[in-house]
């Protein structure tokens, strides 16, 4: 609203692997395996372009292009750049009747896949006669400043206007511009998020206010930063997860850290692990594993839904149950590595289409996620030894500091978020200025123990559902929903409604004065 490495037989998986933790303290034997200099699991490198396959077709738009100042907080005479946006107007009914615009705050990835992955904002569309608008964010998709990825990628310089602010600055300078064009000023926006979009639909409410009357902030982790939550909180969810399914598959894939790694110490160790794990190449170190497997384990529970789904990679219903079956069902004389195998394909290849795995060896890549990891995202994490199946370790921020500096030559501000969108006193902040945002979250998704998980007034609601993951309210409807998530929805429509209604009000009353 924000962990790992990923595979598959050709293509490449993954956002962005496991945690913005780079070289944490020798808090266990387990430290040189885990974790790697990885920032925080989003969603942004499953992101793709779409081609528009049949099941698609029913979210029609058309592809806009909108020229942006590359930096919104200066006066110096720097190049623009060009904003991809979709925009559905089909069933807009116009500015004559203050048709509401439901804007998506564009994520970390291209645009087009958030928004087929956004069926919610498309069927309530109609309903609130709503145009619908998805801007993507700068540096990522299309809209790449300096003219192309590798100029605008090239270094500090260069990615230095690739912030949470001045993405939103983009989005209120393309809102505005559109409505004076549309003669819409009386237009009413409503904000949607998921993830870290999530997180900007709730900051762009409290930052510009004037221009949205309200957010939806689906598994928006606005308070994973500084010491505001536990910093094992996240590994902790994702552990738990695994744990109320089976108690005997916690127990193995938390035991399997020391087997993966005493393996590796053997004379032909490597080469045994790339074979029993179907490797498309000889593993160079077991960290490349390590990641590995944590991608997946933290994806899963993100993605933990009671339904099939085919988000990040196709998976059955309930995927973590099936994880946990296939590890607690594998063959008698199975070792502890080959049960997390037969596991984790649950994941990587539950199609069975794959013969190897190819592992992503660079998490050190010039992305735009790294960068905005390494620079004012930084969201602390840690492992517990008691309470996590992953290997123990501590948060480390001169580590954090050092490999950031090493990879970007830039140096953190793990309190700029904070100072700038609030988080310490949350309660407090939000009551006194905040209003009209629905903080939704369910409990096994990971991310929900950085949310906002209770009413802090009449008007900043928190929906909480004990079964939901990450950001599924969003998701398209389906026959298989169960109830919890159709009250959900109706819940939010119908604040939604509330919202939309009293700025009719308000300015009907305006108008008469």
């Amino acid at each position: 609203m924000i962990p790992p490495k990923m595979a598959s037989s050709t293509v490449s998986f993954i956002f962005i692997i496991i945690t913005t933790v780079l070289l944490p303290s020798l808090s266990s034997q387990l430290s040189d395996l885990f974790p790697s200099n990885n920032p925080p699991p989003f969603l942004g490198k499953h992101s793709h372009p779409i081609k528009q396959p049949n099941n698609h077709q029913q979210y029609r738009y058309e592809t806009r292009y909108f020229s942006q100042p590359l930096d919104h907080f200066s006066f110096l005479d720097l190049p623009r750049f060009r904003q991809r946006y979709l925009i559905n107007t089909e069933h807009w009914v116009g500015p004559s009747r203050s048709g509401p615009i439901f804007l998506y705050c564009g994520n970390e990835g291209d645009i087009e896949w958030f928004a087929v992955n956004t069926g919610f904002v498309w069927e309530i569309a109609p309903r609130f006669g709503a145009m619908i608008l998805f801007p993507e964010h700068r540096y990522y998709g299309d809209s790449i400043p300096f003219g192309s990825k590798e100029e605008a990628y090239r270094n500090a310089t260069t990615l230095s206007y690739l912030t949470a602010e001045q993405a939103l600055a983009d989005f209120a300078v393309l809102i505005t511009d559109l409505k004076t064009n549309l003669s819409a000023e009386g237009c009413p926006v409503v904000l949607f998020g998921g993830s870290y979009g999530g997180m900007l639909a709730a900051w762009m409410r409290l930052k510009y206010p004037h221009i949205a009357v309200g957010a939806l902030a689906s598994s928006a982790p606005i308070l994973q930063f500084e010491d505001i939550v536990p910093p094992e909180t996240f590994y902790n969810i994702v552990s738990n997860s695994f744990k109320r399914e089976s108690s005997s598959c916690f127990d193995a894939i938390k035991n399997s850290w020391n087997a993966l790694r005493s393996e590796g110490q053997k004379e032909d160790g490597l080469k045994q692990l790339s074979k029993t794990f179907h490797l498309c190449q000889e593993l160079t170190s077991v960290q490349g594993l390590s990641d590995w497997l944590d991608s997946a384990y933290s994806y899963l529970a993100m993605v933990n839904y009671p339904y099939p789904s085919n988000f990040l990679m196709p998976l059955p219903g309930h995927p973590i149950r099936e994880v946990c079956k296939k590890i607690d069902g594998s063959p008698a004389g199975s070792s502890i590595l080959e049960r997390i195998f037969n596991g984790v394909s649950v994941y990587y290849n539950y199609t069975g289409e794959v013969d190897c795995f190819q592992l992503d060896d660079d998490p050190h890549g010039m992305n735009g996620w790294n960068w905005q990891a390494c620079t004012e995202m930084v969201m602390p994490m840690s492992s517990d030894q008691n309470t996590s199946m992953f290997p123990a370790y501590d948060w480390d921020y001169s580590a954090f500091r050092e490999g950031c500096q090493k990879d970007f030559q830039v140096t953190p501000r793990p309190r700029w978020i904070t100072t700038e969108f609030g988080g310490h006193d949350i309660e407090h902040v939000l009551k006194s200025f905040g209003s009209n945002i629905i903080f939704s979250n369910g409990l096994l998704d990971p991310w929900s123990g950085g949310s906002v998980l209770k009413n802090i007034s009449e008007t900043i609601i928190a929906l909480i559902t004990e079964e939901g993951a990450h950001h599924i309210d969003l998701r398209a409807s389906s026959t298989e929903d169960p109830d919890w998530l159709v009250e959900q929805r109706a819940t939010e429509i119908k604040l939604i409604q509330g919202w939309i209604d009293n700025y009719h009000k308000k300015m009907k009353a305006t108008f008469e004065i």
